[in-house]
């Protein structure tokens, strides 16, 4: 937790009142994010001073447009943390979501006096603080997915609370202020984040995936019974502080305030997307940000489409398991430790906690972890009575990561292959002929992987390239020609194609 503003001493309701406003004249026109401590201290004078409602509903929203540019600057610079995030920046995040979660408890706190009988005769409209609570917990959500932590205890529950009030005043479907989102589509549209699995994707991709779902995804309809003739079947239990789950790997309890819905639609949707981008259509075109035109956007918008919409159970059971193991992160890394092993450096020691056939969840002890980034490539190695004869180096990817505190951090991989081969490859077209990729060959492993796979840096080839030449250094140098068939796999930091001889002349 991070150091709580100094304590504050009893005062009258006009100091209080008197110092927020003074705040707010100097705030007025600020577009840092460096005085959320002091807009945290307002909240706390706010709430000591025992004022009438509406004029807290007039503070309040006063002190929400400042942080809502508190808010607006600070996500951005989460955009290239490394895990986990250092003591400095974690205090800063945390003041910032303690802030947040207060402004979100104190529009709570006034909803109940706006149908006092002895108030005013016409009261404000509860629509604006709902919305305003909902924004504030929007805020919370996205900070906390940036920096690859859980959400406070209560906060999904705190969601459910303000949509239901929304549905019972009739007040969620009724559209923002010049055309903003309802208090419903703000609502599914933090529920579409939540199951996106935020841990699997790079604050870059999920920056995209906040406005892809803010700007360019169909209505979602929230029913009391499953849809029929529907994969990507999600529920939320009302009364529960969790996201929304799948219905393919978990069922609801018979007693439970439930709601469902279908991501179907909106699955389909990223795919037709993903189709039209690669046939060339560029993202201004399709209404979509502009991330959608880098190399990764077709391959976030693929994997959006298999997790909204076919949402899978795990294949495996997890084993647990205690043992140490090396890890060496990213290709160019990766490929000196295959051809160079006695010159392995950048190692970071870890423990296994659970192992399956096909990954395994790792809990970092000592080393660097600057490099880590989700979705890049890595290598594991068992140590200790785990060791292997000889030593293998297992590649993986890096599939979600997760970090509670500035001196942990979590990951969770999938194996790719068993080993690898460190070559290099020059194309005469797509790569310039003067310079050799450092690259990966993959071995086949069949069923999943019938062929075999080659990873180089994103943005390189595009499938169905062919005359790729490959140079391996074992005995004598080898030299060969493949073609990429297929693109299985598409991060910001690595593609890995399925390839095979290229016979054809």
């Amino acid at each position: 937790m991070s150091a709580t503003p100094e304590a504050l001493s009893p005062s009258s309701s006009e100091t209080n009142i008197k110092s927020i406003l003074e705040w707010l004249a100097l705030a007025h026109g600020r577009t840092g994010a460096e005085d959320a401590d002091q807009l945290y201290r307002q909240l706390l004078l706010l709430r000591e001073a025992p004022v009438p409602n509406a004029q807290r509903l007039k503070l309040l929203d006063l002190l929400y447009v400042q942080a809502e540019r508190i808010a607006n600057c600070e996500l951005p610079r989460l955009h290239e943390v490394s895990l986990p995030i250092s003591r400095k920046l974690r205090q800063r995040v945390r003041i910032l979501l303690d802030l947040l979660a207060t402004l979100t408890q104190d529009y709570f706190n006034t909803l109940a006096d706006l149908f006092d009988p002895e108030g005013p005769s016409v009261p404000r409209t509860p629509h604006t603080s709902l919305r305003r609570a909902m924004h504030t917990i929007a805020w919370q959500v996205r900070i906390t997915h940036l920096i690859a932590a859980p959400t406070a205890i209560g906060l999904w529950q705190q969601l459910h609370s303000a949509y239901l009030t929304s549905k019972r005043l009739g007040l969620d479907e009724i559209p923002g202020p010049h055309g903003t989102p309802s208090i419903l589509e703000i609502y599914t549209g933090i529920l579409l984040a939540g199951i996106a699995q935020p841990a699997s994707f790079s604050p870059a991709e999920l920056e995209f995936i906040s406005k892809y779902i803010g700007h360019c995804t169909p209505p979602i309809d929230l029913l009391e019974a499953p849809p029929l003739n529907s994969d990507g079947i999600f529920w939320i239990d009302l009364d529960k502080d969790f996201p929304a789950h799948a219905l393919i790997r978990r069922s609801p309890g018979a007693d439970a305030r439930v709601l469902y819905f279908s991501c179907d639609a909106i699955a389909k949707l990223a795919l037709t997307h993903r189709t039209e981008l690669l046939q060339g259509v560029t993202s201004k075109t399709l209404g979509l940000p502009s991330f959608a035109d880098k190399h990764s956007g077709p391959g976030v918008l693929l994997r959006l489409s298999q997790l909204w919409g076919h949402p899978a159970k795990r294949r495996f059971p997890r084993r647990r398991q205690s043992y140490r193991a090396n890890l060496c992160s990213g290709l160019g890394n990766l490929w000196q430790l295959i051809r160079y092993p006695e010159k392995a450096r950048d190692l970071s020691e870890w423990m296994v906690t659970n192992e399956s056939p096909d990954g395994y969840a790792l809990m970092h002890i000592s080393g660097q972890t600057d490099h880590l980034r989700v979705g890049d490539i890595i290598a594991l190695q068992a140590t200790g009575e785990y060791a292997e004869t000889p030593p293998a180096w297992h590649v993986c990817i890096i599939r979600w990561a997760i970090s509670e505190n500035p001196e942990h951090v979590e990951l969770g991989l999938q194996v790719l292959a068993p080993k690898a081969v460190a070559v290099e490859i020059a194309h005469p077209y797509a790569i310039d002929p003067s310079s050799k990729v450092e690259a990966l060959i993959l071995p086949a492993t069949p069923p999943l992987r019938p062929m075999q796979s080659l990873v180089l840096p994103a943005g390189l080839l595009k499938e169905y390239t062919r005359r790729i030449i490959v140079m391996h250094e074992a005995i004598n140098l080898e030299i060969r020609e493949i073609q990429a068939t297929h693109l299985d796999e598409q991060t910001s930091a690595i593609e890995i194609f399925s390839v095979a001889p290229d016979d054809l002349r």
